[in-house]
């Protein structure tokens, strides 16, 4: 890795000063447990309940994150995840609709839930230290907040590095003017598994923090090194890559007839991996990138990002066909089985040619013309670089890890421009709470954008949602490490 310019750090200070609480709730789950106050008696209190408009739907549900045992396709792990199931239960709501989640915390530790590319008030926004106390063991929290923009979105913790567990669930903001036009629809749930298989993920941030800069199970002169676009990408090796949480030893099975057109909604969980999708022997049309739509483009592939979705439609042939992960710059890939017929089942070296072709890099999408900004040139214009290397592993914002960077300070109502610039031999998914962005370059409304080692990309956002932000890279480690600053503002 290129060394860029970061003040030197111990892991302790790596762990609190780099994430505050998040990097302080990873210790404590290391050290023990200790009592938790109730949540009344800490200084961030519970959120103010919310009215329901006159006619507003309200949409309850209960999330109940816990330790488990999980067959994840003939491999037994001991994790944590939301009812007994990787992924979790969905939820599903209409845009406009009031969300009413209790978080019922049965685990050992601390956690937290974050609505993964809400724009919703930042009281609910799930981040501790920032947003709330954590939820201490045993404790229930309720979050509330309206969902304002239709789209595929998924929900995780934002303590320590829990989102490298089971711990997700997809949700699903249904649009109410939605033609439909598509006669299935599937939820795709990719992710790197490492719990339960002789380590976890604290272990593995424990290594890669440590004073002699572990590798965290890496093994970079193994691999290839990646082409463009993301160089070398992820940190971490991970002995098993899943689909709706199995294994291709035992893949999860998406049935249909040939000829049905099916909406897939794709969410990348992974905490440290970019994937290439194809479905083998079919070709698809790209039409929402972060629950936002885009000009539809026919593709072979396409990457995606931690933190990212795409929605896809594609006409179903005549078969069984491999949907398949390829996990970028690392070996193995998650499956699944789509099956229209009888016939054998595809296994993990059904490689799809597809991959062999083209794949597209999502940033290259346009942005459809119902989801642009409206045309303004901003008011404030604002640089933020991405730095840190492999060895010490120490990542940060601006020169500096997160505690120890200054936030971003814009003003309620203005346009707002960051000029994101990468100087870092690694890619990093940027994931912006609270708003979403567009890029300047092709309209394209997102909430969280991968930049390749190197590469710079502007965003544009409205800020008419003020509150204290997160501002980080989606690879988990990265984050942990130190790639976080705030936006504040009102």
């Amino acid at each position: 890795m290129t060394d860029t310019p970061f003040p030197a750090l111990s892991r302790r200070q790596v762990l609190l000063g780099g994430l505050g609480v998040l990097g302080a709730a990873v210790l404590a789950g290391c050290s023990g447990p200790a009592s938790s106050p109730s949540v009344s008696s800490r200084p961030f209190g519970a959120a103010p309940a919310l009215t329901p408009k006159p006619g507003q739907n309200v949409v309850s549900a209960t999330v109940v994150p816990q330790a488990t045992t999980l067959d994840i396709g003939g491999t037994t792990v001991n994790t944590w995840a939301y009812a007994d199931s990787v992924p979790g239960p969905q939820i599903r709501a209409t845009a406009g609709d009031l969300l009413r989640v209790t978080v019922d915390n049965q685990l050992p530790a601390d956690t937290s839930v974050h609505w993964h590319g809400i724009r919703l008030r930042n009281v609910a926004d799930g981040v501790p230290g920032v947003t709330q106390d954590p939820i201490g063991k045993g404790e229930k929290y309720v979050y509330e907040f309206e969902a304002p923009d239709p789209g595929t979105y998924f929900f995780h913790p934002h303590t320590g590095v829990q989102l490298d567990r089971g711990l997700y669930a997809p949700l699903i903001i249904d649009d109410p003017a939605e033609p439909g036009q598509y006669d299935l629809e599937w939820i795709i749930v990719l992710d790197d598994w490492i719990d339960g298989t002789g380590t976890t993920p604290d272990e593995v941030l424990a290594t890669l923090t440590s004073d002699q800069g572990g590798s965290g199970g890496m093994d970079h002169g193994s691999m290839p090194m990646g082409p463009a676009p993301f160089g070398e990408a992820g940190d971490v090796t991970y002995p098993h890559y899943v689909i709706n949480g199995r294994t291709p030893a035992a893949p999860t099975s998406f049935d249909g007839a040939p000829g049905q057109r099916v909406r897939m909604r794709v969410i990348n969980a992974a905490s440290d991996t970019i994937f290439a999708v194809a479905l083998g022997g079919h070709t698809l049309q790209i039409t929402h990138s972060d629950g936002f739509p885009v000009q539809p483009v026919q593709t072979a592939a396409f990457y995606i990002g931690m933190g990212e979705r795409y929605d896809a439609i594609v006409t179903l042939g005549d078969g069984v066909f491999p949907l398949y992960a390829e996990p970028f710059n690392k070996k193995g890939a998650a499956l699944a089985t789509v099956r229209t017929a009888t016939g054998q089942a595809p296994t993990a070296a059904s490689r799809p040619v597809e991959l062999s072709a083209d794949v597209l890099v999502g940033s290259d999408l346009i942005a459809a013309d119902s989801a642009r900004l409206p045309s303004q040139a901003p008011d404030r214009e604002l640089e933020l670089s991405l730095d840190g290397q492999m060895t010490p592993y120490q990542w940060g914002m601006n020169g500096a890890p997160f505690g120890q960077n200054k936030p971003l300070i814009v003003g309620e109502g203005e346009r707002v421009r960051i000029n994101i610039a990468n100087k870092t031999m690694m890619a990093h998914p940027i994931h912006l709470h609270g708003h979403t962005f567009a890029l300047t370059s092709t309209g394209l409304r997102k909430d969280t954008v991968v930049l390749a080692p190197m590469q710079s990309q502007a965003i544009e956002f409205d800020a008419d949602n003020a509150g204290d932000w997160a501002l980080h890279c989606h690879n988990i480690y990265h984050a942990e490490a130190g790639m976080m600053t705030l936006l504040n503002y009102g």
